[in-house]
């Protein structure tokens, strides 16, 4: 059983404000956190979140306000200074050294000494009680970090946030970078730092996590508090409204009225490779068509084999009528395809490169004869998304996640795809950002384009999808109406039920 959060708070943050360059971004906000309390700190991009958490770390000092830590007015000058104080932060980019062991890691620049030298031995074993503290006894202290899972590094950080005698523990997206099955891995950990009376920030865009773990969430909208609720006595649609400051009629955007499934666009006919095998897929113009299953099931596979990325080597694949052999993502583009891919950062953007060179990259390299016209409708598709940047030269990499997403999908649509895969589309963005990708959808459905939709976050692929399609170990498990029951496609993707396949209308 969970230890009850003690009711005096081991954090309190009274008034706190900050600017930069004369802009105000925290205007006297108010934050207090209990021993033993998993408290969500949430808001879209820009709200503040990362301001607030790194007057905290001791990376900003704040401008207006106090910070009690059990009651005693702190100041921290440097993140030193916090970790000291038992304030520590697991930021998004882990802070790392891949060739060396977990316990250099976790002793980094404070390691035991035995006769002036380095006490191998002693600090393996510290790290050990550690891990063995925190139920984690089956990672070693001397693998070295590059052979560590993505969750395993995250586990490595917060090892070395206790090694410091942490008692408030922020996380920023912890969840950003995890495989589905590494998820219920930081769940784990993250309840057992509340066991042992860690007060534990936590920040992130996934709802369901918030209401899984959090025991009071704390809302925050352009720089300003909105207010905190207890997690058990809201719900996710008061929590959206409060983020946004408007009611999302669930998020999901009814379909664009006229919209109607036209002519097959694309074609999949016992498609398969070494990843995937029996794919028959069909999906109409005007139609959207999701793509769920656990992780492996062979959704990215797919998605992959469309672009040309990993070519099917049997089966035939047709785009509006015509058979297409895609050996490249070049042949993808010309035949009209779109891939949005799940990690934005490595493989949809050059993130040193402007905004309006980001939103030409696939014009210029794959249709060159095109590109000069085709990049005129590039300002139009920036303001229809919305996007928030000072100018089109500006960097792409100075953008938000939500914006640089919309740079993404910008560049796809100069292309005029006749079928647009959409892998991850809203990972990591904030809910008005992703309202802004669901209306982009349910536009290019209107517009009659074929839309295939990939999403870990069920709700989204049930709100969104005239069909959904269930994959398991790398085939197609049976497919189920839009609006289907999480249950039912739960079911399919964990091989425990079959559907019959229904065709398409």
């Amino acid at each position: 059983m969970n230890a009850a959060p003690s009711s005096a708070p081991l954090l309190r943050m009274r008034g706190v404000g900050k600017s930069f360059l004369g802009v105000r971004v925290l205007s006297d906000v108010d934050l207090e956190v209990r021993a033993g309390e998993v408290h969500a700190l949430v808001g879209e991009n820009g709200a503040g979140k990362s301001t607030l958490m790194k007057i905290l770390a001791g990376v900003h000092r704040a401008d207006a306000g106090t910070v009690e830590l059990n009651g005693a007015q702190v100041a921290f000058a440097h993140p030193v200074q916090a970790q000291q104080a038992g304030v520590s932060t697991v930021f998004q980019e882990f802070n790392l050294l891949p060739e060396r062991t977990v316990a250099e890691n976790v002793f980094l620049g404070r390691e035991p000494r035995r006769g002036g030298r380095v006490d191998a031995r002693r600090m393996a074993a510290d790290t050990g009680r550690l891990l063995a503290d925190l139920g984690l006894g089956g990672i070693s202290p001397e693998r070295r970090v590059r052979t560590l899972s993505v969750a395993e590094q995250q586990i490595v950080e917060v090892v070395k946030a206790m090694s410091h005698d942490a008692r408030i523990i922020s996380m920023d997206e912890p969840t950003a970078a995890l495989a589905d099955h590494e998820v219920e891995l930081l769940y784990g950990l993250v309840r057992r730092l509340r066991e042992r009376g860690v007060a534990v920030l936590y920040v992130s865009h996934r709802l369901k996590e918030i209401f899984d773990l959090c025991d009071r969430i704390t809302v925050l909208k352009d720089g300003r508090k909105v207010g905190t609720v207890e997690a058990a006595q809201t719900s996710s649609e008061e929590l959206i409204r409060m983020m946004v400051g408007r009611p999302m009629d669930m998020l999901f955007p009814a379909p664009v009225e006229g919209t109607a499934p036209g002519p097959v666009r694309l074609e999949v006919a016992g498609g398969g490779n070494d990843r995937i095998d029996g794919i028959d897929l069909r999906v109409r113009g005007g139609e959207i068509v999701g793509l769920a299953g656990l992780q492996g099931s062979g959704r990215t596979e797919l998605a992959h084999a469309l672009f040309g990325i990993d070519r099917f080597t049997r089966g035939e694949l047709r785009v509006d009528g015509k058979a297409v052999r895609l050996r490249s993502p070049h042949q993808a583009v010309r035949a009209r395809i779109a891939l949005v891919s799940e990690d934005r950062k490595t493989e949809g953007l050059a993130l040193h490169q402007s905004v309006l060179a980001n939103g030409r990259m696939v014009l210029d390299a794959v249709l060159p004869r095109k590109a000069r016209a085709a990049a005129r409708a590039l300002p139009g598709f920036f303001r229809s998304l919305e996007l928030v940047a000072r100018g089109t030269g500006q960097e792409v990499r100075f953008l938000s996640g939500g914006n640089q997403q919309k740079v993404v999908l910008a560049k796809w649509l100069a292309t005029d795809p006749a079928v647009m895969v959409l892998d991850e589309p809203t990972r990591g963005i904030d809910v008005g950002a992703k309202h802004a990708v669901y209306t982009l959808v349910r536009d290019l459905a209107k517009a009659g384009v074929a839309i295939v939709l990939i999403s870990s976050e069920l709700p989204e692929v049930i709100g969104l999808a005239d069909r959904i399609v269930v994959l398991h170990d790398g085939r197609i498990a049976g497919e189920l109406p839009g609006g289907a029951a999480e249950e039912d496609v739960m079911a399919l993707a964990t091989g425990h039920s079959e559907a019959p396949r229904e065709a398409a209308s």
